[in-house]
């Protein structure tokens, strides 16, 4: 059985790769896209931390400018919070929603490339008085994935310049 699976796989992986398949995260930019400038307000958000980690990830480097970057993503909007979903009958929250919204605009060759846009993302997550410190660290830990999903978006518009 398991040399079956190999073979299998053995098969599969070229007609993978020739279909441009491509691992998450392994983004390949544009050869003219060596630097890129994010303009943010908030250096040490979510975002643009897990933007950093994307960009680095996909071998490009920060510019320190954006006179001196081949692309400026500028960052208009970064926003999270959570909203209550669902409550008991007693009136205790028993679901809740993170939610992360940016708005960004890519600049490229000195001209707007990607014109400014609005994307949220959301997960839901139960919740349990009892377990608080356990939910309060589930939040933390959806709202970074969302920033990481949503850092991996801008990085995949800006690879489609």
């Amino acid at each position: 059985m398991t040399r079956i699976r190999l073979a299998a796989a053995i098969l599969v992986l070229p007609l993978a790769a020739g279909c441009g398949f491509q691992l998450k995260g392994a983004v390949q930019l544009p050869a003219d896209v060596k630097s890129v400038f994010v303009a943010t307000n908030d250096q040490l958000s979510p975002l643009s931390v897990e933007l950093g980690r994307a960009l680095r990830a996909s071998g490009a480097t920060q510019a320190a400018s954006p006179e001196s970057a081949d692309a400026v993503v500028r960052v208009l909007q970064d926003r999270t919070g959570q909203r209550v979903l669902s409550v008991s009958t007693r009136n205790i929250p028993q679901e809740y929603q993170v939610y992360y919204v940016i708005g960004y605009s890519i600049d490229h060759g000195g001209k707007q490339a990607v014109a400014p846009q609005e994307v949220e993302l959301s997960r839901s997550y139960s919740f349990s008085e009892s377990d608080l410190l356990a939910k309060n660290r589930e939040e933390t830990i959806l709202r970074e994935a969302l920033a990481r999903d949503l850092a991996d978006l801008v990085v995949r518009r800006l690879a489609s310049l």
